[in-house]
């Protein structure tokens, strides 16, 4: 049996779509007859602060649905403290240096990026000891950071953080783009570089649409996942205009933003948007089964993301209102999967409101039907793997 590692920042039971998906990975791996370990961080997010389970520990090893899963130590932090930020950052990443410089490890790794500084040390270690690298780039750092105003560009950190990017692209054996865009921009730094499209897909396993549509109840919208400065979830709380229509909006998560969602929400009279807290993955889908669309935004338009949300929802049969540019609005239009708003009007976006609005029950109910009979075949993880593995990637 083939060994292969994964490396990667987060990983269950931490919650999120980046820990969603690299253990589907890992699942989906061990199921074509891998042997799969993982390393990454003690448990702590989004919360920054150790789970129970692991205070108290240096190192945790672990076996979760067959997949050996190597925890090592970390100083958590979700600070707005750039300091301390750092320090956190830097304590798993000396942590995985030693561990990876040290330890014996499969001849192929795959290395999830970002966070930058995390790929780099990876990578520099494994590329010294000669080890196939499969660089999974889920985002564009730092080109993210800067258009997400969290790094000004031409600072020294921007300048550092384009050298590890260089670097991981040159060094990677090959490398793994969850959008075409990401792929695109790689090639313009290693233009030969072997690449590959690895989307996001679900790994649900549900042959038969389990969404129910509630008559006589108001068309219920929803939000699930990081309440972050990315998403974008505490301005679309202030500027939606829910007035006079017959919709609500439900949201579900946690994050940077989770306080101040909830007093905003308290201080509104007659409120038609619920927060309901975070949700194990299972009871969320339970929970979102009389529910109706899934509104997918960011705050900004991200060249290189695609939201996995689109293929999450969209795979369970939930029509999807897009809000937040660059490649998802063409994947949410070509596939018909729902309303597109143009990122960063909340103009255009509450005019999609109206239009859904005037949709009824029996409507909705057709197009879930449409969407979830059309993405068992779009949206499929295990297809994806094995035409991967027919290339010879893993």
């Amino acid at each position: 049996m083939e060994e292969i590692l994964i490396i990667s920042n987060y990983y269950p039971p931490e919650k999120g779509a980046a820990a969603n998906r690299i253990e589907q990975l890992a699942l989906k791996l061990d199921q074509h007859d891998y042997k799969v370990g993982v390393v990454c961080p003690l448990g702590n997010y989004p919360k920054g602060e150790l789970f129970p389970e692991y205070k108290g520990k240096f190192s945790v090893t672990e076996n979760r649905d067959n997949i050996t899963v190597k925890r090592l130590w970390i100083y958590p932090s979700v600070s707005k403290n750039i300091l301390v930020r750092i320090v956190s950052i830097l304590s798993f990443s000396l942590s995985l240096f030693f561990y990876l410089l040290f330890k014996k490890t499969p001849k192929k790794v795959v290395v999830q990026s970002p966070p930058l500084l995390l790929s780099f040390i990876a990578v520099l270690v494994l590329s010294l000891k000669n080890k196939k690298i499969i660089l999974n780039v889920s985002d564009l750092w730092p080109l993210a950071a800067i258009e997400l105003e969290a790094l000004k560009e031409g600072s020294f950190s921007h300048k550092i953080s384009l050298f590890f990017e260089r670097y991981i692209y040159k060094k990677a054996s090959l490398v793994l783009g969850q959008s075409n865009e990401i792929i695109t921009h790689v090639k313009t730094i290693a233009p030969h570089k072997e690449c590959h499209l690895y989307r996001n897909f679900p790994d649900h396993q549900v042959t038969v649409m389990e969404l129910k549509t509630a008559e006589n109840q108001p068309i219920k919208i929803f939000y699930a996942g990081l309440l972050g400065v990315a998403q974008g979830v505490l301005e679309l709380c202030e500027k939606i205009d829910l007035s006079g229509l017959n919709i609500e909006l439900h949201l579900f998560g946690d994050g940077a933003e989770k306080n101040q969602i909830e007093a905003l929400i308290l201080a509104q009279k007659e409120s038609k948007i619920f927060f309901h807290g975070m949700l194990e993955r299972k009871a969320l889908h339970d929970t979102l089964k009389t529910f109706d669309i899934a509104i997918v935004p960011l705050k900004t338009r991200i060249y290189g993301s695609v939201p996995s949300k689109i293929f999450e929802y969209g795979a369970l049969g939930f029509p999807i209102l897009y809000f937040g540019g660059g490649e998802g609005e063409t994947i949410v239009s070509e596939n018909e999967l729902g309303w597109v708003a143009k990122v960063e009007s909340f103009a255009d976006l509450n005019e999609k409101l109206v239009e859904i609005a005037k949709l009824n029950k029996a409507d909705l109910d057709a197009m879930k039907k449409r969407i979830f009979t059309a993405t068992q075949t779009t949206f499929h993880l295990d297809n994806q793997i094995k035409d991967l593995i027919a290339k010879k990637v893993f």
